[in-house]
């Protein structure tokens, strides 16, 4: 029996009988790790409330060898994010990036750099960066770390490359990224862009995490979370339910542009993972 010690983000979980819990984890050293918390559901669980989605641990495992699951020893928390939680719109854009990794990855596949870059964008949820320009760097970074990068360079069917000014352009997710005017009339699903969406692509990919939390995009960023939203859901299979948790609270709670409510009730409801 191997024993197995990581920090970890707690990235979803479900009940499993009348006290056990399964509970995901994306770590440090194994990847995305999936196993039994036992007893995790009673009401002196030594695992407390440290099995809270987004929860950033310590966790020790055993690993038998005989099935998927492993068994969860210890899981002690380093940094619960309880700020993220305190608002609807950081629960939900941080819920959306954990979504991403439970989704895209495969078991005990480890990635130092998707691991850095997800407790970097929890980090920067939490100390007051806006959610959904965290959230919309990390998904681009996210897919590029896990090798789907979307071509802005030439057109992925014809391989132009550049485009006369002011003449139209498309992004193909299904095809894998940028198509020129001739070819996005004949591409179902290319979704129109500007020049502008193409630069910031390029700048929220390379840029610093603090120069990209801090760059002034305007309209340009919808454009580029539509694609993001877009690609994450063809690489996935079907859409994020934290996207659509999302469209629910701004329909529910409408509020100014850029500005997210609150959450309306201490201690409500959440999203499932």
């Amino acid at each position: 029996m191997a024993l197995g010690t990581s920090t970890a983000v707690v990235i979803g979980s479900f009940p499993l009988g009348e006290s056990d819990r399964i509970v995901s984890f994306f770590s440090r050293d194994f990847g995305k790790v999936r196993g039994i918390a036992r007893a995790a559901r009673r009401m002196r669980s030594r695992f407390g409330s440290a099995l809270e989605l987004l929860t950033l641990g310590e966790l020790v495992f055993f690993d038998t060898g005989r099935s998927e699951l492993v068994q969860v020893d210890h899981f002690d928390i380093v940094a619960p994010f309880e700020g993220i939680r305190s608002d609807l719109e950081r629960l939900g854009q941080a819920a959306w990036m954990v979504e991403c990794v439970a989704r895209l990855t495969a078991d005990r596949d480890p990635s130092a750099t998707l691991y850095g870059l997800l407790v970097r964008a929890l980090r920067s949820i939490e100390a007051g960066d806006a959610p959904r320009r965290a959230a919309t760097t990390f998904g681009l970074r996210c897919v590029d770390a896990l090798g789907h990068r979307l071509r802005i360079d030439a057109c992925v069917a014809c391989g132009r490359r550049g485009t006369p000014a002011g003449a139209p352009i498309a992004i193909d997710v299904e095809g894998g990224g940028l198509t020129c005017a001739a070819c996005a009339s004949r591409t179902r699903g290319a979704v129109r862009v500007a020049a502008g969406t193409l630069g910031a692509l390029r700048r929220l990919r390379a840029m610093p995490w603090r120069d990209a939390m801090d760059l002034a995009l305007g309209a340009t960023e919808d454009h580029v979370r539509e694609i993001v939203d877009l690609h994450v859901a063809r690489l996935a299979g079907q859409p994020a339910r934290a996207a659509r948790f999302l469209r629910e609270i701004e329909r529910c709670w409408p509020a100014p542009a850029g500005v997210w409510p609150a959450s309306p009730r201490k201690g409500g409801g959440g999203v499932g993972s």
